[in-house]
Order: structure tokens, then C-alpha cells, then sequence
């Protein structure tokens, strides 16, 4: 039995985009770092990964969490220090 959905018709809210806009560089790092990861997957049918595509995943990483850090601390006003 197939169950139909209906289309969403309603819009973000300026609270919806604010929350994003917030969230962005996060987003942004963890893009970085799923596309450092695929760059690793794709060298292994290709020769292996070479040293500066580990050290791309392992620089990525660092970014997401820098970025996870600053998003906690900039929505959680009691972890501001």
C-alpha cells in the first residue's frame, strides 16, 4: 500500500533560516569532511590513499569539531566562557 504525502507548501521562517545561518559553518565542515572521506574511498581502488589525502580527512576533522565547539557555545548561552 503506497501512502501519498502531501506537498510541503509552507516556507522557513525567519527563525527556521536564523537557525540555519547559525548551523552553517558546521554544515559547511561536515561537507568538507564527507568529501575529504569520498577522496579516501575513491583512492583505494586506485593506488591508496597518499599521505596528504589523510592528511585532508584529518584536517576536515579538525574543522568539524572547531565548528561543533563554536555552534554549542554561540546557542548555548551557559557554555559561553
Amino acid at each position: 500500500m503506497r501512502t501519498h504525502l502531501a506537498p510541503v507548501t509552507a516556507e522557513p521562517t525567519t527563525a527556521d533560516l536564523a537557525a540555519i545561518e547559525a548551523e552553517w559553518p558546521l554544515i559547511a565542515a561536515e561537507l568538507d569532511l564527507l568529501d575529504a572521506e569520498i577522496t579516501l574511498l575513491y583512492a583505494e581502488d586506485h593506488g591508496g590513499p597518499t599521505e596528504l589525502d589523510w592528511r585532508r580527512v584529518r584536517r576536515a576533522e579538525a574543522r568539524v569539531t572547531r565548528a561543533a565547539t563554536d555552534t554549542a557555545t554561540r546557542t548555548d548561552p551557559r557554555r559561553a566562557a
